[in-house]
């Protein structure tokens, strides 16, 4: 007996921000989440499994109109066709008191009442599947007490949205733990809420499979879903990549570079690895460049400049398909940074002015109150679009950053940036007296 285990599909997930990206291949990004649903009927019917566990959260959001739902709906119809039945618990996104739209799913298609945990037997192949939907976005209690026992003489799979006993960057839903699920009795968890994969357990077998697709720069890797096959009771599974586009964020170290070339040597060899295997699909890559590198003069004088090198550099890559998303700079200028302190000219001044602030978390928070509160509250809409996706420094209330790391961070960006605009104006004394 076989099956696949899939959750968070997000479909028709809104990607924001994308036209502020020169080139961004945005039909493609939009449609992704479509296309692995598509690739993951497509392992259905190849496989020929038994059944399809969805767990939780296969739209965004409330549909703008039909389409999402006739789309989702059309693939579970192919899956008829092929006599393929498929088990779904809603999850905090797509609860009954979220979707305010309905279709009527085709007859292969059981999706589990929010009112009660309950169970469905496949008596010709002795299994045994429990399971609840979400009522409403939030669901602050354990669910699984509340499901029932294991069906003796059967193969036992528990579905629950959940964020366990809490994971980063997940809302804390129905939250439980490991000795729960396993004190339950069942064989198999097919979980889902939490994008990156992850086996929690294996006896029983515990998992999340992560979302189907990422959809921006901090949900990386690969993406998909569990092939599971059940031998006389053994387990085998397998992780399947399905997404179509998939999401890197790639580190390239700078220190000595000194020339452009080098830097587009550098970047290839770091993107290396991430292709390695995965050549099949498109690449979005965030990247981050890094170091003590006089390539930091060259941009203070033409800002863009390494961004530019590294996209050239991208377009020299064969056999894969790469769109560099971001180019984000953590470069300093080659400085004897404790030496420059003691100059008493306007590198020395800066840089005693940088360590005055950072001297503690108070003198930050004044720093930050009198500064930059007010520059990072305006900022256009479109910049500040990427906070969702990490891209910004956390705000408070009043619109000021109150992270100390995140602080820190912006001044010693600040404090690079200067000193290669001022060493690339020649503005400091030769001898660095």
């Amino acid at each position: 007996m076989r099956f696949l285990h899939a959750s968070d599909l997000h479909l028709d997930s809104p990607l924001r921000g994308l036209d502020r990206y020169e080139g961004a291949p945005v039909a493609r990004l939009r449609t992704a989440t479509r296309a692995t649903l598509e690739r993951l009927v497509d392992l259905a019917e190849a496989e020929r499994v038994a059944f399809v566990l969805l767990a939780g959260d296969l739209y965004d959001r409330d549909w703008q109109d039909f389409h999402t739902g006739l789309f989702f709906r059309g693939q579970m119809a192919r899956l008829d066709r092929a006599g393929i039945r498929v088990f779904i618990v809603a999850g905090n996104h797509d609860a009954q008191g979220v979707i305010s739209r309905q279709l009527i799913l085709p007859a292969n298609v059981t999706v589990f009442s929010s009112r009660a945990a309950h169970t469905i037997r496949i008596d010709e192949l002795a299994v045994a599947i429990h399971g609840r939907s979400f009522p409403d976005r939030a669901v602050d209690e354990d669910l699984v007490p509340s499901y029932p026992a294991p069906v003796a003489d059967c193969f036992n799979i528990g579905m629950l949205h959940t964020s366990l006993n809490g994971r980063p960057g997940h809302d804390p839903y129905a939250p439980t733990d490991l000795a729960t699920l396993a004190a339950k009795g069942y064989d198999y968890w097919a979980l889902g809420h939490v994008h990156a994969r992850e086996v929690v357990a294996e006896a029983p077998r515990i998992v999340f499979p992560g979302n189907l697709q990422g959809r921006h720069a901090n949900e990386t890797g690969a993406k998909g879903c569990e092939l599971v096959t059940v031998e006389a009771g053994r387990i085998l599974a397998e992780f399947v990549p399905l997404d179509v586009v998939r999401w890197n964020q790639v580190t390239v170290a700078l220190d000595g570079v000194e020339r452009l070339e080098a830097l587009g040597d550098a970047f290839r060899g770091a993107l290396a690895p991430v292709l390695a295997g995965a050549t099949d699909r498109l690449h979005a890559v965030r990247v981050t460049l890094r170091g003590a590198t006089a390539l930091h003069l060259l941009e203070a004088k033409q800002p863009g400049t390494l961004a530019a090198a590294v996209q050239a550099a991208a377009q020299d890559v064969s056999g894969a398909e790469v769109w560099i998303e971001q180019v984000r700079l953590s470069l300093t200028t080659p400085l004897d940074r404790a030496q420059a302190a003691q100059r008493q000219d306007a590198v020395g001044e800066l840089i005693r002015l940088v360590d005055a602030i950072a001297a503690g978390d108070a003198e930050l928070a004044r720093f930050a109150d009198a500064e930059l509160g007010d520059l990072l509250h305006a900022l256009p809409a479109e910049v500040t679009a990427g906070a969702a996706a990490g891209d910004m420094p956390h705000l408070d209330g009043a619109g000021k950053p109150d992270d100390p790391a995140d602080l820190r961070a912006l001044l010693a960006d600040a404090e690079a940036t200067v000193l290669a605009r001022i060493t690339a104006s020649g503005a400091t004394a030769a001898d660095g007296a």
